[in-house]
């Protein structure tokens, strides 16, 4: 969430920061703005609550000239959104400016000090605070009061702060949430993510916690907490800026749907040797590691941890280890049992998931093992884990996860087949089996794609209901979960998803006279059960819309409309069941106005607690 885009160099900074935090938008944002130094006595800014055409218009009527600055796009945490609480933050006499991503949690006691000293503030923010508590600390030097401020803060942050009196100087600092610095040719770049520096350059330095950028002219250093400079590795970025951009789709979202064949074939083809086993990257778990491995968890957020409840079945099922899945925000909060017998995995597409690194941490600190499942490399979950599988999904910029959700999938299966080989629970004959399945998953999303004007004409069915409900047993109550989410975050329609079996001890007593009721019957043991569960609530007055496999004609003679999907091994079904939900939210929320990338109150990567 928020984006922070920063410049320093020979061009006009304001191109260069706007057109960085247009390529940030899918991180989720309720306001924007910018400050220019050019050696004039005070900061140039401007700040715009709405999108970043509102604050485009305000510097078109009064453009700022300068090459070094700070941009930010806000999504609020303290204070609503509004002009005043826009970044970036200023002090009293506009000499410094600050944008900031992230939460000080101690801002409060140091607002109150500050007030008590004579400052005023203008905003509902932590982040002011920022800007006054550097101001205080100045006696000259930016980098040594930025030191002096950011030694008194608690919380997550990432900072960029220029002054009027040094138009020649950038300060960035990164504290648990994503910077990177961009080095270009005679210039130089902060930002959230790589899609907002990429037009200009690939190299990149991806910032460890505590570390501090400092830019003085041509000259740039990194220097650690205690002011030492670090020795760091240029990373080159080898994806292409156009894996980011729409590729002639109306909409990221929608683009990122067709991007899922090919993001599993390169989860699962960059992984095959030539006798087509598995090679897991730097996963180095041995079968004696695996023994030894008393407890597994799966930790994760959103739709991530619906990942991980397909994890955990195919894990149980191949490789025959009980797993628990818990979501990262709650995981520290149970105490759960962690010793150095204990295997961690971790899933975030983004590898800055707050909770998801604090659940790493913890479990870190107690001796487990960490193994993270990301999209993003050099991440902080990437970097902070013992082991890592990349998922390669490419850039993911659509607010609702599709395509990194497919590829956390095939990761688990991977994973499951390669633990359970190791372990001896299946044969090289059924190992090889599910490798041809897993591969043959792609062909098959293209063929349900070939299908979407079919569930277009079902999404404008439900789209002014005012509820939906999805419902699911085993493995498909899994697919139901994420489907439901989907729903609810772009179409904004009350959406929630039960265990099948579960209806007759309450949730029933929701369903009224044309409820849509989208039911995931996939799993051939379970089938049975559930056309009795349609059954029950059509007798309600249910509308029934149902996800089955070719062939089953049974669930379509219970069903008011149906769904047909190509038939694999129910073990992987969630990877082609999910995909005629991911249409179906999609649809829904184009037909009732919303904007699909942009969800409101959402942000793509959540890097607060």
């Amino acid at each position: 969430m928020c984006g922070i885009v920063g410049y320093i160099g020979k061009k006009q900074a304001v191109e260069m920061i706007m057109d960085g935090l247009a390529k940030l938008e899918y991180r989720g944002y309720d306001s924007a703005g910018v400050a220019i130094v050019n050696g004039e006595s005070v900061v140039n800014f401007a700040k715009k609550q709405g999108r970043l055409s509102k604050l485009e218009e305000v510097l078109e009527e009064s453009p700022i000239q300068g090459c070094t600055g700070v941009g930010h796009t806000r999504w609020a945490t303290h204070g609503a959104p509004s002009d005043a609480n826009s970044h970036p933050h200023l002090n009293t006499t506009k000499t410094l400016a600050v944008v900031h991503n992230g939460i000080i949690e101690n801002y409060m006691e140091i607002k109150e000090m500050l007030l008590e000293e004579g400052y005023t503030f203008q905003s509902e923010t932590d982040t002011e605070v920022a800007v006054h508590l550097i101001d205080k600390f100045y006696e000259g030097d930016l980098l040594e009061a930025v030191y002096k401020a950011v030694a008194c803060f608690r919380g997550a942050y990432a900072l960029g702060v220029v002054s009027a009196e040094h138009p020649d100087e950038l300060v960035a600092v990164r504290k648990e949430s994503p910077l990177i610095v961009g080095l270009g040719e005679g210039e130089y770049f902060i930002a959230s993510d790589v899609p907002a520096i990429l037009k200009y350059t690939r190299d990149v330095y991806y910032l460890e916690n505590d570390e501090v950028v400092y830019v003085k002219g041509d000259k740039i250093t990194i220097l650690d907490a205690t002011g030492q400079p670090v020795n760091k590795q240029v990373v080159r970025v080898e994806w292409d800026i156009e894996a980011a951009s729409k590729g002639g789709f109306e909409h990221f979202m929608m683009k990122e749907i067709y991007d899922q064949p090919q993001a599993i074939r390169d989860t699962l083809l960059r992984r095959l040797d030539n006798n087509r086993m598995i090679h897991l990257d730097d996963i180095k778990l041995t079968k004696e590691d695996l023994e030894a491995i008393t407890k597994m968890y799966v930790v994760a957020c959103g739709t991530a941890s619906h990942a991980g409840l397909v994890g955990k079945y195919a894990i149980e099922k191949l490789a025959k280890i009980p797993v628990e899945v818990d979501i990262a925000s709650e995981f520290r909060y149970s105490d759960p049992f962690i010793d150095e017998h204990t295997l961690l995995i971790v899933v975030s597409q983004s590898g800055e998931t707050a909770d998801t690194l604090a659940a790493m941490k913890l479990a870190k600190s107690k001796g487990a093992r960490v193994l993270a499942i990301t999209n993003v490399v050099g991440s902080s979950v990437a970097r902070e884990a013992h082991d890592v599988f990349y998922t390669w999904a490419g850039p993911e910029i659509a607010v609702a996860s599709t395509k990194a959700y497919t590829a956390q999938m095939i990761a688990f299966y991977m994973i499951a087949l390669d633990f359970a080989y190791k372990k001896g629970t299946v044969t090289l004959e059924r190992y090889h089996e599910l490798i041809d399945r897993i591969e043959a998953l792609a062909p098959l999303v293209e063929k349900i794609l070939e299908n979407k004007e079919a569930i277009k004409t079902i999404a404008e069915d439900i789209k002014d209901t005012s509820s939906a409900f999805y419902l699911g047993r085993g493995i498909d109550y899994t697919t139901a979960r994420e489907a439901a989410l989907k729903l609810k975050e772009i179409s904004y329609l009350y959406t929630e998803a039960f265990a099948a079996g579960e209806l007759k001890h309450g949730p029933i007593a929701l369903i009224d006279q044309g409820t849509p009721v989208l039911c995931v019957v996939t799993q051939k043991a379970l089938e049975e059960k559930m056309i009795s569960n349609i059954k029950e609530v059509k007798a309600r007055g249910a509308f029934v819309i149902a996800v089955t496999k070719e062939g089953h004609s049974e669930v379509g003679k219970v069903a008011d409309d149906i769904i047909y999907i190509p038939e694999t091994e129910d073990l992987l079904m969630p990877v082609l069941s999910v995909i005629p939900t991911q249409l179906i939210a999609y649809y829904v929320s184009i037909a009732r106005g919303n904007d699909v990338d942009k969800p409101r109150n959402l942000a793509k990567s959540v890097t607060v607690e």
